[in-house]
Formats: C-alpha cells, structure tokens, sequence
C-alpha cells in the first residue's frame, strides 16, 4: 500500500514528461567577481557548471575527491577564463572529511552567491561507508546536508546568496517516501534506483526546513533535475550496468553544457529572487512526488540527520 497513493496526480506525470523535451532558459546576465562553490567539479555537470560560471567572470571553490583532478581542472579554468579558482579536497563517503570541509567553509573570508551541491553516486549493489551508513544517502544526501546545515549561519549574515540541489526525477521512485526506520535496506528491497531516489527524495524534504529556516532572508535553496545527460555517474558500478548505461541512456544523452546552463539560471537571473524550496526541471518549475511535501517526516529526517552526522 502506497503512504501518500491518494495525493499522486496523473497530471504531475503528464508535465514531467512534456518538461523532459524542454530546453532550459538562458540567462545573459554576467557575474563577474562573484564566488561561486561547486561539488563534483572534475567532470559532467560540475565540471560543465565550473566553466559556464566561470565564463561569465565567477570565482570558483571547486570541492573534489580527486587532487590531481583538481590542479588540472582550476589551471583550466584560470588559463581560458582568467578567473580565480581554487579547491578543497573530501571524500563525501567519510564524515571526518566532511566535517574538515565544513569548517574550512566556514571561515571563508568572502561571500558564497551560489552554492551548487552536485556531487553524488549511483549503486547498483548495496555498500556501505567506513561510517557503517548506506554509501548513496550518506554520500548524495547526509554530506550535503551536513555542508547546509553548518553554513546556515554564514548565510543569515550574508542574507543572500543560492543554494543549488542537483536533484533528480529519480526521487519519484521513492514513491512512499523514506524508510527512516530502515535505512540500511534490510526490510526493504534494494535497488539502484530505489537507494537513488531515496536520498533525492532527502534532499527535496531538507529543503521544507532549510527555506523556513532562511524565510524572511534572500537566501534561497531549490532542487534541479539536470536532464538526461552524459556522465560518468555509475562508472563504478559493473559491466552490466556499463553495458545498459551505453545502449540505452547514454545514446540520447544530451551535453552536459544544458545541465550548465539551466544551473547558471538559477544561481543568476533575477527571476529567481526571493523563489525557494521548489523542484525544477532544468529551469521550469515542477511539482515534485507527494512524499516531498511531508513536514512530519521533514521535521524526523532533521533530527536523524543530525544524530547520524554527528551534529551537535
């Protein structure tokens, strides 16, 4: 039996098909001196956002795993654009990291305009972290949340400044929401896209208590499901999954420069002032699944959030 069965709306499946043929709004504003911070910026849509914000004069913070990646990346960036760029590197699959990274963002002496979450996993097979926590949420959800939660205060000081999810439309396959009492898929079935969508669906239900928390504030947090483009997510994963990803998604994959565009969009035009906790695809604005909607299971996933974080 489906929690939320009686609040599902044929019509919200009809637009999120007819939005996926949509092309993203562009936005021509430059942004020029601005500070910008990425995750995930060595390759796909991080590394395609890096240069498009870069090529409108942003300075960039790119968070990686990869040093080397890094150098190469910021070099990059610095030769073609003449930008600043710099990096910290953490691994999201380790809460020490997470936490180093979070008080180095802390301290920063500039203010953060936009900060994009876009680093993430797929997993086709359930793994767990060194923290004993379920690889794809503590990796695509816990680490962000953590980064928000932590950054909160210097936002309010700020008061401005755009927090971005790289969301997806997977979190539907999380049709009864989250399993907050079984978060290491033991009752439940796991699958790839069920773990996926799950942390995605995390995301959109932090949103519910970090908009309220900046309500009043111009600081606003939104969700974006980036298309269907080309990446290497999944790349870990085994050959099966390789062989499925090449056949049938990667072939109508779009660039990874469309994912850029629609993130400049939001992190830039005017449009977007004073907009937050909504769902887009690309650049228009989408319903998301009613489980994304649930306060009372915002308000848990808070608190559990904070105690598996080691937040205090």
């Amino acid at each position: 039996m489906i929690k939320y069965r009686k609040e599902y709306k044929w019509s919200n499946i009809g637009a999120m098909m007819r939005n996926l043929q949509r092309e993203p709004k562009i936005c021509e504003d430059d942004f020029k001196g601005r500070f910008v911070v990425i995750t995930g910026a060595t390759s796909g849509i991080g590394y395609a956002a890096a240069k498009k914000f870069a090529s409108r004069g942003a300075d960039l913070l790119c968070i990686n795993r990869n040093e080397e990646k890094s150098k190469d990346l910021c070099e990059t960036i610095r030769n073609e654009y003449g930008t600043q760029c710099s990096y910290l590197i953490a691994d999201f699959s380790k809460l020490t990291e997470v936490h180093s990274l979070t008080n180095q963002l802390m301290v920063l002496d500039r203010n953060i305009d936009v900060l994009i979450h876009n680093a993430g996993v797929y997993v086709t097979k359930k793994t767990f972290s060194g923290d004993n926590l379920e690889m794809v949420f503590q990796t695509n959800y816990l680490s962000s949340f953590i980064i928000n939660y932590y950054l909160r205060e210097k936002f309010l000081k700020q008061n401005n400044g755009r927090i971005i999810f790289v969301n997806s439309e997977a979190h539907r396959f999380a049709v009864s929401g989250l399993y907050l009492d079984d978060l290491a898929w033991e009752k439940h079935h796991y699958t790839g896209l069920k773990s996926y969508g799950a942390a995605k669906m995390a995301q959109l239900l932090s949103m519910i208590k970090f908009t309220e928390y900046f309500k009043d504030t111009d600081v606003t947090i939104n969700a974006m499901h980036p298309g269907n483009v080309k990446t290497n997510s999944g790349q870990n994963n085994g050959k099966f999954y390789k062989w499925m990803k090449s056949v049938f998604i990667d072939k109508t994959a779009k660039s990874p420069e469309v994912s850029a565009e629609a993130l400049y969009f939001l992190g830039v035009s005017r449009a977007l002032d004073n907009i937050s906790g909504k769902f887009f695809n690309l650049t228009t604005e989408e319903e998301p699944a009613p489980p994304a909607f649930d306060k009372e299971e915002a308000e848990k996933l808070w608190l559990l959030s904070c105690e598996l974080g080691g937040i205090r």
